[in-house]
């Protein structure tokens, strides 16, 4: 069975380690998907932009990891919004459980921050949403 194509959005600036937990998870011997891409960790201009569309365009499903910084994030909201545009479905992960995490910008009023558990990112990756 072909594993789900991710392309993981998060904030460089703070929660990179976050990124290296779910490389991590995508090892894992039961994972139902694989890392095809990640954030572009470069000034936002139109190509920039281009190079996030083509990769976001290529997978099946956007992991948003939400920091405490996300909403200021110029990037992961640029990530989402392409993603909405393209119609290619998202999720947005609680990435600590200690301090408050928040949504990136261009997420919508009805997105909900999911906990981040093995379970819980399997059924989202699964589309359970």
């Amino acid at each position: 069975m072909a594993k789900t194509k991710v392309f993981i959005s998060f904030d460089y600036d703070h929660d990179e380690r976050l990124k290296d937990f779910l490389v991590g998870q995508s090892k894992n011997p039961d994972s139902p998907f694989e890392l095809a891409d990640w954030s572009i960790k470069e000034a936002i201009d139109i190509r920039w932009k281009d190079k996030a569309r083509s990769r976001i365009r290529s997978v099946d499903v956007v992991a948003v990891i939400c920091g405490e910084y996300t909403d200021s994030a110029t990037g992961v909201s640029a990530e989402v919004k392409i993603a909405q545009e393209e119609g290619v479905p998202y999720f947005l992960l609680k990435g600590y459980s200690n301090v408050t995490c928040v949504k990136p910008k261009a997420a919508l009023s009805s997105d909900s921050i999911y906990k981040w558990t093995w379970e819980n990112l399997k059924a989202l990756i699964g589309g359970g949403r």
